[in-house]
């Protein structure tokens, strides 16, 4: 590429070279700076390359680099050229760098070669590269508080998650050297701690008593290092205890009987130290469950409970408690704790049969099963509540209740019938309650082929429902069993049913046990139960009331059995006002005595919608008094007599024509204070309260009239009460060979009435002389039992009808008063008692009687001595011996003549009878023999 063109001007030749080439470098260049160092640290290198290189004839520079030039506004760097023959160079800072002013720098490089000649005319510059500069960080400053000063308060006794927060900060520019990695405090011996975060908290509870203020020095450090240039201060108040809680609330609570509703926290505050309170939401909780069946109910029997409800007629108590006329519960333990709330225990090995015909279930009829259960923990073998069974041959189960895996199931087979078709046969429910200790109210509404549910008054719908087909037509009787279910062990199983082997300790005919408590065990039939006498049954006479007033808009929320309630608000005045009106209630007129818990829980939220207030739960109990129990008394006529006739007619014999029925109850009232002062009574050891009886009117349920002595012979003796008027006064009537029992709750007066007419009936008196009775009368299914009162009624017998009427013309009759003092005088007898009326010269007719016919009776009585002892020796093979009672409550006495062992105590009578203006008639054919030759 060079041309040679000869001299003119000389003889020589010369060679001329001129620089075709630009110089060469990088696209782009990183480079690494220290902010207290000048020299950049570049990759790749700063190296200018030239094609021209190396060329140097006659001065030529063509081929090195003299210079890179930097391109940008106010950039502090310059480039250097080190070696103009090699291209290399480097980047330096012109001043000091700020890593904190500017962490990168961006900017273009060329290079430029020497151009032509020694004034480099025509020199040639490269392309522009970029360059890349990042200044490195030095850790030239130290953490710097934010604050002057930290101030934060705290409640003693309390401990925190976290006091406050203390921040640093650091000038450096760098990741490393800008951020704080640790906070520290100085100050030794302090019950706090910091976390690198700068949060303080308190490593134990703090006391007001022991330090009003904490004064803490906190430092920083940041990640290179170094410490802050100045710590910190920080102070911590300690302030007195505000305690968020219930103020003003009483922990025992005193509820007398008969009172009404009783406020629970009349002055009662919720206190939450000043926290910005955005809801509050208080549960209070009355615990019940220790008292009878869950709560306290009335104890009535559970008959009388259904009809107090309005459940329809027709029921028929499985489970009553023990009577003369009800005792197949008689060997059942029973828990008599709960002031005589009937509950019968079952456990594993007991069972009890129901006599026969007491239920007439069809299963085409709807009918009822209610009972109260507790029962638990579930096994995996069937336990029997109720259970209907062949009696014999087969082991058929027509129907029957049973828990089995913690569920309850009803079987219900159809009866025989046309046709054989799959219908509805097992319904099982599943729910908690079946297995979880506790009381619970079941009734099952029956109407084939659908059953309902309801436990403790809230419906429960099947979770399955099995089928299969009707039994098989059979004359066999069946079974009604409680607590595990009869079947013959004779190896016979029927299609469906395999007989289940008896469980060790019960009866070798029973089997599937029951292990439970059982209570008011019903069988209605023909009607179902409507909702609303479910809850009746079901609903407790104690618990949680509260009237709201109007200007309070709280909710208040109840559970079922106003056991407990819930409140809910975001004021807390308004929220104090609804507590306050909370109260306790318990409608029994006597109701259980003993201790109820209560407890409140309360949530508090605030504006985060977090729980800032921690309030303790407030516990006490209501303490129900001991009511003022009733004394029940039974008085009339105790001791009288009627003439054989009498107990022979259609109405036969009335028992309790007089009765009266009262019930008291003792109060002690205090002395009068001022007339004590007056006589100077209060210094007197002596003086005491005064004690005074009032008569209260409450109902009875039952009335039981029993027999003292010999069993009732049907044959020819009977108790009958007059069945029309017990109708009227919805009371029902049960008899056996004991006496007969008046059951259903109503009041003593129509007792009284009810119990006038009950009349004795013998048809065969002639080896009669006399009857005794007892009545006892009871409230509350046993729980108030009044006193045995007791009759005894004496049968008068007449020789012939002309003598007795003639003495009955001139003989005044009388009636025992009420616990008389009677002279026992063996072989008298009383007048018949009705007439009631007396002459008031009868005494002295009596006495002139007595005079006139004393010589003729004596004489009488020699010439029938001889046929009265024939007739009593037979009486005495049969070891018959009658003996009468004395009445003297009017001085009066008439003798019905029966047999007397001596002539001496006969005299003695007459004589005795004579002095005290009385009557004796002798009656010579049932003289003893006893009074033969000594008269």
């Amino acid at each position: 590429d060079q041309t040679v063109k000869e001299p003119t001007f000389a003889p020589q030749t010369i060679l001329i070279v001129k620089a075709r080439h630009k110089p060469w470098i990088e696209t782009t260049y990183h480079g690494i700076v220290t902010e207290n160092d000048d020299k950049v640290l570049l990759d790749p290198p700063l190296i200018a390359l030239d094609k021209d290189a190396p060329l140097r004839y006659a001065g030529e520079r063509g081929g090195e680099i003299c210079g890179f030039r930097i391109h940008g506004q106010n950039v502090p760097f310059e480039a250097v050229v080190l070696d103009k023959s090699t291209g290399e160079g480097v980047i330096r800072a012109k001043d000091k760098l700020d890593c904190e002013l500017q962490k990168e720098h961006t900017f273009t490089i060329q290079a430029y070669d020497c151009g032509e000649g020694p004034d480099g005319a025509n020199m040639k510059k490269s392309h522009k590269a970029t360059v890349h500069i990042q200044v490195n960080d030095i850790n030239e400053y130290s953490p710097v508080f934010k604050e002057k000063s930290y101030k934060a308060t705290v409640i003693e006794g309390k401990k925190y998650d976290s006091i406050l927060k203390v921040e640093a900060v650091d000038a450096d520019c760098s990741f490393q050297f800008s951020q704080i990695c640790n906070y520290e405090i100085v100050t030794p011996d302090v019950p706090f701690t910091i976390d690198k975060d700068g949060f303080i908290k308190n490593t134990e509870k703090l006391s007001y008593g022991k330090e009003h203020m904490y004064k803490l020095t906190v430092t920083a450090y940041d990640c290179g290092k170094n410490r802050a240039s100045e710590d910190v201060l920080v102070k911590i108040s300690v302030k007195p205890t505000c305690k968020p809680s219930w103020q003003g609330f009483n922990k025992r609570i005193e509820y007398e009987p008969g009172t009404g509703s009783l406020a629970l926290f009349p002055s009662v505050h919720l206190e939450t130290c000043d926290e910005p309170i955005t809801s509050i939401r208080a549960s209070v909780e009355l615990e019940t469950n220790h008292i009878g069946k869950g709560c306290d109910r009335d104890t009535y029997s559970e008959k009388s409970l259904h009809k107090l409800c309005g459940a329809s007629s027709g029921t028929v108590e499985l489970l009553p408690a023990p009577s003369s006329s009800a005792n197949w519960t008689v060997g059942l333990p029973t828990d008599n704790g709960h002031d005589s709330d009937q509950v019968f225990e079952f456990n594993g090995t007991q069972a009890i049969k129901v006599p026969d015909g007491m239920v007439s279930t069809s299963l085409k009829e709807p009918f009822t099963i209610s009972v109260w259960m507790r029962h638990g923990p579930g096994a995996h073998e069937k336990e029997t509540i109720l259970c209907n069974s062949d009696k014999t041959e087969m082991n058929r189960h027509h129907y029957s209740l049973y828990v089995h895996n913690c569920r309850l199931i009803l079987l219900l087979r159809q009866d025989p019938s046309e046709a054989e078709n799959y219908k509805p046969a097992e319904f099982h429910w599943k729910f908690d309650q079946v297995c979880d200790k506790e009381w619970h109210h079941y009734v099952l509404n029956v109407e084939f082929p659908t059953v309902s549910l309801f436990v403790d008054g809230t419906a429960f719908e099947p979770f399955l429902v099995t089928e299969d087909y009707p039994l098989h037509a059979s004359k066999i009787e069946t079974q009604l069993t409680i607590g595990a279910c009869w079947q013959e062990n004779s190896g016979h199983d029927n299609d469906t049913e395999t007989v289940s082997e008896p469980t060790s300790g019960g009866s070798a005919r029973m089997a599937q046990f029951f292990r439970g408590n059982l209570a008011g065990l019903m069988i209605r039939s023909g009607k179902l139960e409507n909702k609303k006498v479910i809850d009746c049954l079901y609903t407790c006479k104690e618990g949680l009331d509260v009237q709201l007033p109007e200007e309070v808009a709280s909710a208040v929320e109840f559970n079922p059995n106003q056991s407990s309630l819930t409140v809910e608000g975001d004021d807390v005045d308004a929220f104090d006002k609804v507590m306050q009106h909370i109260s306790y209630l318990n409608s029994r007129q006597f109701p259980t005595p003993g201790i109820r818990h209560l407890r409140i829980s309360t949530t508090v939220k605030c504006f985060n919608e977090e729980s800032c207030v921690t309030v303790p739960d407030a516990e006490g109990y209501v303490m129900v008094l001991q009511p003022e129990e009733p004394k029940i008394s039974l008085s009339g006529i105790d001791h009288f007599a009627r003439s054989a006739a009498e107990f022979e007619s259609q109405e036969g014999v009335t028992l309790f024509p007089e009765l009266r029925i009262v019930s008291t109850i003792t109060r002690e009232v205090e002395a009068d204070t001022e007339s004590e002062a007056a006589e100077g009574a209060d210094d007197d050891p002596t003086v005491q309260e005064t004690v005074v009886s009032e008569e209260i009117m409450h109902n009875l349920d039952t009335c039981e009239v029993t027999v003292v002595g010999d069993e009732l012979d049907g044959e020819h003796e009977s108790l009958e009460v007059d069945m029309s008027q017990l109708q009227q006064r919805g009371l029902e009537m049960s008899s056996s060979n004991l006496g007969l029992v008046i059951t259903g709750v109503n009041t003593m007066a129509n007792y009284e009435q009810v119990l006038h007419l009950v009349r004795y009936k013998n048809w065969h008196t002639e080896a009669l002389f006399d009857r005794k009775f007892k009545l006892v009368c009871s409230e509350l299914n046993g729980r108030y039992i009044s006193n045995d009162f007791k009759v005894e009624v004496n049968v008068i017998h007449t020789a012939n009808p002309v003598e007795h009427a003639n003495n009955a013309m001139v003989q005044p009759n009388f009636i025992n008063p009420v616990h008389h003092a009677s002279v026992d005088l063996s072989g008298h007898n009383l007048v018949n008692a009705h007439q009631a009326s007396v002459v008031p010269s009868a005494a002295t007719i009596v006495i002139v009687v007595c005079v006139s016919f004393l010589v003729f009776m004596i004489i009488l009585g020699v010439f029938r001595i001889r046929a009265a002892h024939q007739r009593t020796m037979r009486d005495q093979e049969n070891g018959k011996e009658n003996e009468m009672d004395w009445d003297d409550s009017a001085l009066t006495i008439t003798v019905n003549p029966m047999e007397v062992k001596k002539k001496k105590k006969v005299f003695l009578t007459c004589l005795y009878t004579f002095v005290f203006n009385s009557i004796i008639v002798w009656d010579m054919n049932t003289l003893s023999t006893s009074v033969n030759d000594e008269w």
